[in-house]
């Protein structure tokens, strides 16, 4: 039996589907979030919620809700812990209650549906594919096997999401995904793709991004950059997207204080290194990080660094030193050369 037809039998014995985004959601979460729904639409629950934490700041992202349309709802804590027996709880491209997102440690969910790497994943419905270049790959494959209708706000959805994740099909791409777009590709609107692929960017974000140029030091192939405090958030994947560009490059960490956390992108080519685990190994004891072995992130609470600082300049002081030696001691980095 295809997984989700005992997606599809556990749907059909619920009334209300409660599906939770990772913080900040990106493009793979919402779509395989938006596609999930058409399929509790199509098995006849009547009621369901794609619910969000953190921002939709990227501008990618702003573009993709506001253009594809997607009903997205904040976050209550307590509406998912006093949900009724009936309602079923869902995670796309994310797994574990309390990692990357706000849903409470021990809160049992019902269906699980990722990409990312993780082996503590507990539900009635798991599909687990860490093989997969993208979440909304399984969610396309599961709107073709169940024939659910198509439109194209589903279809450029989807494909734009895998196209995203792929980086333009360049990054952890797989033929499952190639075969997901060639079937999408009949589906979506390509002057709405086009749209998607070229937001207008921010003097923010470009300000975020000169940053990380300047303040770059370079180990190796290894290049880390702290960037101080900025609004920007999703600058930081950007800017690590664009640092690996550089000649001799294969590894890109950026950093930097956003609101109350310190956030983390990185960036790896470098065969030699699986980045999830280097952020994981460097910061799992103090914050959550981790990922796949070209592409990872993490936060850090700001915690005990800001009682020994005065102002944003003597803070970034010091978390600068902190979270670059904790980078060098994982990854066994020797002398800094030219940057």
């Amino acid at each position: 039996m295809h997984p989700v037809h005992r997606l599809e039998e556990l749907l059909a014995g619920a009334e209300n589907l409660m599906i939770v985004c990772h913080n900040n959601p990106d493009p793979d979460c919402l779509a395989s979030a938006f596609a999930l729904g058409r399929i509790a639409i199509a098995v006849g629950i009547d009621e369901h919620h794609i619910l969000y934490s953190g921002d939709i700041s990227h501008q990618q992202n702003r573009a993709f809700v506001n253009l594809i349309d997607i009903d997205l709802k904040p976050f209550d804590p307590a509406a998912v812990q006093d949900r009724p027996e009936e309602s079923l709880l869902a995670f796309v491209d994310h797994a574990v209650p309390g990692e990357n997102n706000r849903v409470p440690e021990g809160t049992p969910v019902d269906i699980v549906i990722d990409h990312h790497p993780n082996e503590e994943i507990e539900a009635q419905f798991i599909d687990h594919r860490e093989q997969i270049g993208a979440t909304a790959t399984i969610l396309t494959e599961y709107v073709r096997e169940l024939d659910i209708e198509m439109d194209a706000a589903l279809g450029t959805a989807l494909l734009f999401a895998i196209r995203r994740e792929t980086l333009g099909f360049l990054r952890g791409v797989t033929s499952a995904e190639y075969d997901a777009a060639g079937w999408l590709h009949e589906h979506a609107d390509g002057a709405l793709l086009r749209t998607l692929s070229t937001p207008s960017v921010t003097g923010a974000t470009v300000d975020t991004i000169a940053e990380a140029v300047r303040n770059r030091t370079v180990r190796g192939s290894v290049l880390i950059s702290g960037i101080g405090r900025t609004s920007e958030r999703d600058a930081l994947p950007q800017a690590a997207d664009y640092l690996t560009t550089l000649e001799g490059v294969e590894t890109a960490i950026v950093f930097g204080i956003v609101k109350d956390g310190i956030q983390i992108s990185a960036r790896s080519t470098d065969s030699r290194i699986h980045i999830g685990n280097v952020l994981d190994g460097a910061f799992s004891d103090v914050g959550t990080a981790g990922g796949h072995r070209e592409m990872a992130g993490g936060e850090v609470p700001l915690g005990i660094f800001a009682e020994y600082a005065t102002d944003d300049t003597q803070l970034f002081a010091i978390v600068d030193q902190v979270m670059s030696a904790r980078l060098i001691a994982e990854l066994r980095l020797t002398a800094e050369t030219d940057t």
